[in-house]
C-alpha cells in the first residue's frame, strides 16, 4: 500500500497527513467500509461538487471536505451507521478515529 503525504489547511493552520489515494469508482464505493484498520483515505474528484457519504459498515471517522487548494470547507465527526452526510468539495479526506489509549497519531501540524 502506497501512502502519499498530503498537506491541507483548516482555517490558517496547515496539517500534514499520510493518506491512501482513492481515485477509482470501486475504491470510492468501498472507502472505509469493512476495514478494521485503514490509513486515512483521500478521495479525488475532477471538480468541486456535492459529495454525499454514508458510514454503513464503517467505524467512526472524521470527514473533511476540501476545495481545489486543499482548504477545509466542512469537517464532521462521523459515527457509524449514518445514511446521508452531505458536503461539497474537490477532495474528501476520511480519517479513521483513533482509540483514546492509542499512542500513534495520524495528523501532524506543520
Amino acid at each position: 500500500m502506497v501512502l502519499k503525504k498530503i498537506t491541507y489547511k483548516i482555517e490558517d493552520k496547515n496539517y500534514l497527513i499520510e493518506a491512501k489515494i482513492v481515485d477509482t469508482p470501486l475504491k470510492k464505493f468501498f472507502g472505509l467500509m469493512f476495514k478494521k484498520n485503514s490509513p486515512p483515505l483521500l478521495f479525488t474528484f475532477n471538480k468541486e461538487k456535492n459529495l454525499y457519504i454514508h458510514s454503513l459498515f464503517c467505524k467512526p471517522f472524521k470527514a473533511i471536505w476540501l476545495d481545489e487548494n486543499m482548504n477545509a470547507i466542512k469537517i464532521t465527526d462521523v459515527k457509524n451507521w449514518k445514511f446521508y452526510i452531505p458536503g461539497k468539495g474537490k477532495y474528501l479526506l476520511e480519517i479513521p478515529m483513533l482509540l483514546k489509549n492509542s499512542k500513534s497519531s495520524t495528523e501532524n501540524k506543520t
